[in-house]
């Protein structure tokens, strides 16, 4: 039998000792029984030899990538310590985390989603000609009176002792979109929908804030309030729809596991994109209560902005890229 195919068999051997190691992340050891403890740790060594397997015949790198982080898990699990560890906690954050987000397909189809209806919405509303009446059925015609209204003032004017109070009431506002997004997800096409409901009525937004004529006078004021946050928003809410989706999945492609299985599979390697959203809403309720609405020249926050597209390109990206691909390919 090839190797290749040897390991395929073994599949399920990995998808127990994922299971396992779920179960001792989330009780104490002496719980589980010895019983389940001795066949965790056959699991564990015969995961160890199919890692070198895959190592020794040059498998593709998805795969040996996918055991060395089972391996690592099962070890940290196996002989893990109560202590905590700077240098490990460190490599969890700037390693792990990254590259699970970075390999999930669920968080890449909720990008492509929302930022392409994103920019759709955006190029309608701006050139009316294209689509008259878009932005006024997208936004509705109230919606555009209260923007108008709300950003026909200069940007400055706000009280420096509500800014704390304002901070509470975006991060409630922001997680409760990126909820929704989540929650969605759970059943799939509602996720679908609440995605690009969302990314067309921001797009919207934007485009028509930016009309020439819009743009000279309110639509400056709003550009120069929403630039410093938006990108750790938006890239928030992308987090959540693809988390969302990634759990609804769970439910339909099972991977031979039962669906309560696999939801609780599922859950647990979603978790950092989860917890990387929540990071962002709240950096981005922070910036939006305390820097956007000051009167803070225009180039500091578009300084800002460029500063958090850079954060985000470096670790979603570069500190996602699979290390052994990378070697591969040179």
């Amino acid at each position: 039998m090839k190797v290749a195919e040897l390991l395929k068999n073994r599949r399920k051997n990995w998808q127990a000792l994922e299971m396992l190691c779920s179960q001792m992340e989330s009780k104490k050891k002496r719980t589980l029984g010895a019983v389940t403890i001795a066949r965790f740790a056959a699991l564990y060594r015969g995961t160890c030899a199919d890692l070198a397997l895959a190592d020794s015949y040059q498998l593709p790198p998805n795969t040996v990538q996918y055991l060395h982080q089972l391996v690592g898990r099962a070890h940290n699990q196996l002989y893990r310590s109560r202590t905590f560890a700077i240098a490990r906690w460190g490599h969890t954050l700037l390693y792990d985390v990254p590259q699970r987000i970075f390999r999930d397909h669920c968080i890449h189809l909720a990008f492509v989603l929302f930022w392409g209806v994103f920019f759709v919405s955006f190029v309608l509303a701006l050139f009316p000609k294209w689509y008259p009446g878009y932005a006024e059925a997208m936004i509705s015609q109230e919606m555009i009176g209260e923007l108008e209204t709300s950003f026909r003032d200069p940007i400055g004017e706000e009280s420096s002792p509500m800014n704390l109070i304002m901070a509470s009431t975006y991060i409630q506002h922001n997680t409760g979109i990126g909820l929704q997004c989540f929650a969605g997800g759970l059943l799939i096409v509602p996720g679908l929908f609440i995605t690009m409901f969302n990314a067309s009525f921001l797009g919207a937004c934007f485009g028509y804030m930016f009309r020439p004529d819009v743009y000279a006078d309110e639509g400056k004021n709003f550009y120069h309030f929403v630039t410093a946050h938006a990108p750790f928003e938006l890239t928030a809410i992308v987090l959540s729809a693809g988390v969302g989706l990634r759990l609804g999945t769970a439910w339909i492609i099972t991977g031979g596991l039962t669906r309560g299985d696999s939801l609780r599979k599922q859950a647990t390697e979603a978790m950092p994109a989860m917890g990387a959203a929540g990071l962002l809403f709240f950096f981005a309720a922070l910036i939006e209560a305390f820097l956007s609405p000051s009167n803070a020249p225009w180039a500091i926050k578009a300084t800002v902005c460029v500063i958090s597209v850079f954060l985000l390109l470096f670790y979603f990206i570069v500190l996602g890229v699979p290390r052994r691909s990378l070697r591969a390919t040179r």
